[in-house]
């Protein structure tokens, strides 16, 4: 019994070993956090052909480990506004998301908004 006990318990050590040194690929962090690391925000500028259309573009954004915005998949938006927030996202800066001591690269949903025109 004694020795059963000892092999499970070295087992469980040396698991927990391992899962202390797995490195996710990414993590997924809310947009309120990394909006709280946003050091270059570029508004975007509405095309002329978009009239009086206004509101947000949303996307699943894919932060690399020096800030920079790696990828963007819309989620929603005036299909007007995509091309004009995709130009201003991808000029956006973070600060790194550090995690354990790391910059790590981030999953996080982002909103670039075209106000109407009385809010400018």
């Amino acid at each position: 019994m004694a020795r059963s006990a000892a092999a499970v318990f070295l087992l469980l050590i040396c698991c927990a070993s391992l899962a202390a040194q797995v490195r996710p690929d990414r993590i997924r962090v809310l947009e309120s956090v990394m909006h709280g690391l946003l050091i270059k925000k570029v508004d975007p500028q509405a095309p002329a052909d978009a009239g009086h259309v206004q509101g947000p573009v949303v996307f699943k954004a894919v932060i690399d480990k020096t800030g920079s915005i790696e990828s963007l998949e819309l989620i929603s938006g005036h299909p007007m506004l995509v091309r004009a927030a995709i130009d201003a996202a991808k000029q956006w800066k973070y600060k790194p998301y550090m995690l354990n001591g790391e910059a790590v690269k981030v999953e996080t949903t982002i909103h670039v908004d075209f106000p109407s025109p009385k809010e400018k």
